[in-house]
């Protein structure tokens, strides 16, 4: 009875072990830290409140410059697919090419991302852009 009972202890460790990995997530709020081109990123504007939350809800909002703007998110393994990505459109001195910038790298594209520590990174599927953003 005893070497059953410890069969299905093991196994069940191991079933639970083998649900429980592989899949990371982008949800929650992260601050902006440099986007633009992945061989030279351009660092985010200081002083200036730029963050993105990913909501469990499958939605994306915040603020990269001046203008808040907000869209649906859906994660796939390490790739996440932005749709209907909108922006407030008010006029900012200073903030418009990051704004724009990551708006155009987010708006209705599939990236790769990848987390490490409290660092996700968003990179273009050709490579070419990268946002990479900090955990508030």
């Amino acid at each position: 009875m005893k070497q059953t009972t410890f069969f299905l202890i093991i196994l069940l460790a191991l079933l639970l072990s083998a649900c429980s990995g592989g899949s990371i997530s982008p949800e929650g709020e992260w601050t902006l830290v440099s986007y633009g081109a992945s061989a030279a990123p351009t660092p985010a504007l200081p002083d200036v409140e730029t963050s993105i939350n990913f909501g469990t809800d499958g939605e994306v909002g915040g603020t990269v410059g001046c203008n808040t703007f907000g869209g649906e998110y859906k994660v796939n393994g390490e790739q996440v697919t932005f749709s209907g990505i909108f922006s407030t459109l008010m006029f900012c001195e200073g903030t418009s090419d990051q704004e724009s910038a990551v708006l155009a790298i987010l708006s209705d594209k599939t990236l790769n991302f990848s987390i490490s520590g409290n660092q996700l990174t968003l990179i273009s599927e050709d490579g070419a852009s990268i946002i990479i953003l900090a955990k508030k």
